[in-house]
């Protein structure tokens, strides 16, 4: 199990993690703020795009497989990066790093609901999730501190000798998947239809908040993803293997819509927060350690409310107690003076809400998947983790663009509070 969350912490701590070397890297490789910006775009870009796929190809070869050689891909990657003699190569090296991250994240969640017991999920999927809320809410500190007395290329050199450890431990700690399935093979136009899907959402989402990009291309990327999903659900819905099973879609939907929303209404305050501080004079470091507030909370509550909460509290009602507190921090948010004295206390009980909600929405999720679909549905997951991220970062940065100033901070609380209603859990049909 720490073998899995630390992978799950290492995949998204390199997500986030090189926001704070954009200066170096463009002093060092004399680039512009676009080109350096796809550093993180190029990852987070084929990171959403393969989960599904990468999930569904280690439910037919094996799950601790398909893992291991997450590990390895990634830590080859991650030091071909902190090597890199260019820009254009750096950003290759982080399209292969990602691809060893989505192998690493689709099957952190299939590790853990098939093999933790079944009265233990709940307590095992907060624990992984933990894993990735702090890794990526952590990323900008740690990248930061690092590119300060390292330098820039040390931000991917220090995973080389975490991952080798983390790759030998997996390969004696993990258990071994317990069935491989047969006749599962991806379809290629399905795999390039969804990458379309979410590349030209993603893109477009990064136009409107300051790619750089003229703003007609956001309107085509738009249309691009509209059309390649469109495709795509029509070929699942006639596939007698169908890559999304629209069956699973119907169903539980919702909770693939709410976990994406979770995460939205993590990244939000983490936007905002800096933006908020800067404005009344307060340093990055103390910026900093108000934030920390969040990604603490989140584990804490991720970790401890199986045990706290009552035995006999469904997955659906903790979702909804998770769903209100977060409903009750945001409502603070809007009447409190958002000071560093009121923020640590608000942004904690925001991250409770959101550490109970999201191990109990995602078990709800994974146990509509049988067992030899756990990649997929930990790709799925993982996927709409990556949406509401770049969801969140895009959405809040558009909306201070909009609307500089206090009017613009109140909107974006307002926005999130939106969101939170997308996190109620509501009634799910069954597959039957």
């Amino acid at each position: 199990m720490a073998t899995v969350c630390f992978g799950a912490f290492m995949g998204q701590l390199d997500a986030s993690i090189v926001t704070l070397t954009y200066q170096a890297l463009g002093r060092g490789f004399h680039a512009s703020p676009a080109a350096v910006e796809w550093v993180s775009l190029a990852y987070l870009l084929t990171l959403v795009a393969l989960l599904v796929p990468v999930g569904r190809f280690s439910d037919a070869h094996g799950r601790k497989l398909m893992y291991l050689y997450g590990f390895g891909v990634f830590t080859v990657a991650s030091a071909a990066c902190g090597l890199a003699p260019g820009l254009a190569v750096l950003v290759v090296f982080r399209v292969v790093q990602a691809l060893g991250a989505a192998l690493m994240q689709a099957n952190s969640v299939a590790l853990v609901t098939t093999s933790a017991p079944a009265g233990r999920m709940r307590t095992a999927l907060g624990m992984q999730a933990a894993g990735q809320a702090v890794g990526l809410a952590l990323g900008p500190t740690v990248g930061g501190a690092i590119v300060a007395t390292l330098g820039w290329r040390w931000v991917f050199l220090v995973n080389v000798p975490v991952g080798l450890i983390s790759l030998v431990a997996g390969h004696y700690l993990l258990p071994r998947t317990r069935r491989r399935c047969a006749g599962r093979a991806v379809d290629p136009r399905d795999v390039a239809l969804l990458a379309l899907t979410t590349t030209g959402l993603l893109l477009a989402l990064s136009v409107l908040s300051g790619l750089g990009w003229p703003l007609w291309t956001a309107a085509v990327l738009a249309v691009v993803c509209v059309v390649a999903g469109w495709t795509l659900m029509r070929r699942q819905a006639e596939a007698s293997r169908p890559l999304l099973d629209p069956r699973l879609l119907r169903s539980h939907g919702r909770g693939l819509l709410a976990g994406m929303s979770g995460y939205l209404v993590l990244f939000g305050p983490l936007v905002l927060v800096p933006v908020v501080l800067t404005r009344q004079g307060v340093g990055l470091v103390t910026s900093g350690l108000v934030l920390t507030a969040l990604p603490l909370g989140f584990a804490l509550a991720a970790t401890t409310a199986d045990r706290l909460l009552p035995a006999s509290l469904s997955d659906r009602a903790r979702a909804g107690a998770g769903s209100l507190l977060c409903l009750l921090a945001l409502a603070l948010m809007l009447v409190l003076p958002l000071s560093v004295t009121a923020l640590p206390f608000v942004l904690g009980l925001l991250g409770c809400g959101l550490g109970v909600f999201t191990p109990a929405n995602n078990t709800m999720v994974m146990r509509a998947f049988p067992t030899e679909s756990a990649g997929t549905g930990g790709g799925m997951v993982n996927m709409g983790r990556g949406l509401g991220t770049a969801l969140g970062v895009a959405a809040v940065t558009l909306i201070l663009q909009l609307g500089p100033g206090i009017s613009g901070e109140r909107a974006v609380v307002g926005a999130l509070l939106a969101c939170v209603l997308l996190m109620v859990p509501g009634r799910r049909a069954s597959l039957s």
